[in-house]
């Protein structure tokens, strides 16, 4: 059993683009007594895994995991292609091979769609928090981005009988919606409901 307790984030400057984006989980439980040594390694590899091309970002949540401190690190990559060259750069495995001595599992990686990385920082290996929670938290993000994106997109489309077009105003509001609720308003959700979500799995793992 698992508890998450703090979560920072990072972000690429690249601009999104519309390719395939993927998300890598990495897992490592401490040592004990080899924290900040972890802590002064994790600050280093999340640098130089930002500075490569195709890194979108990165989450780290701190939480606890049989008595030991668990790191979960999410990055976000534009591509299948760009997540693979970083695995298999020199620089992650020489990374990796200075803090196997820190770790009591080993490297654990896992890889997931993007939609996945919303809610995979809260949950554990094997349980997320239950789909019902999800749908509320995505309704609380899309419904006001449907309400407001094409009231603030109406004045423009007025200006253009191109922008005006059916699809071409219906392409523009919904890449708004998109990118807006993936880079941005979707991942702030999940950190603010973190407790409420992170609850219904403490009642699960209560139940016979």
């Amino acid at each position: 059993m698992s508890e998450s307790r703090t979560l920072e984030s990072t972000a690429s400057p690249a601009v999104p683009g519309f390719d395939e984006i993927v998300t890598l989980v990495v897992k490592h439980r401490i040592k004990v007594g080899q924290n900040d040594a972890y802590e002064a390694w994790l600050r280093r590899i999340v640098t130089v895994a930002g500075q490569w091309p195709g890194h979108l970002g990165v989450d780290v949540v701190r939480g606890k995991q049989d008595g030991l401190s668990l790191f979960t690190c999410v990055l976000r990559f534009r591509s299948t292609e760009a997540m693979q060259r970083w695995l298999d750069s020199a620089e992650r495995r020489e990374l990796v091979a200075e803090a196997a001595p820190l770790l009591a599992d080993g490297d654990q990686i896992e890889v997931g769609s993007h939609k996945e990385f919303w809610f995979a920082p809260l949950a554990d290996a094997a349980t997320p928090p239950p789909r019902w929670k999800q749908s509320v938290v995505t309704l609380l993000v899309i419904l006001p981005h449907t309400l407001l994106v094409p009231l603030l997109w109406g004045p423009l489309l007025q200006l253009n009988a191109f922008l005006s077009n059916y699809v071409v105003a219906t392409f523009l509001i919904t890449v708004t919606i998109v990118l807006s609720v993936v880079y941005v308003c979707m991942p702030l959700a999940t950190r603010l409901f973190a407790p409420w979500l992170e609850a219904s799995k403490a009642h699960e793992h209560l139940e016979p």
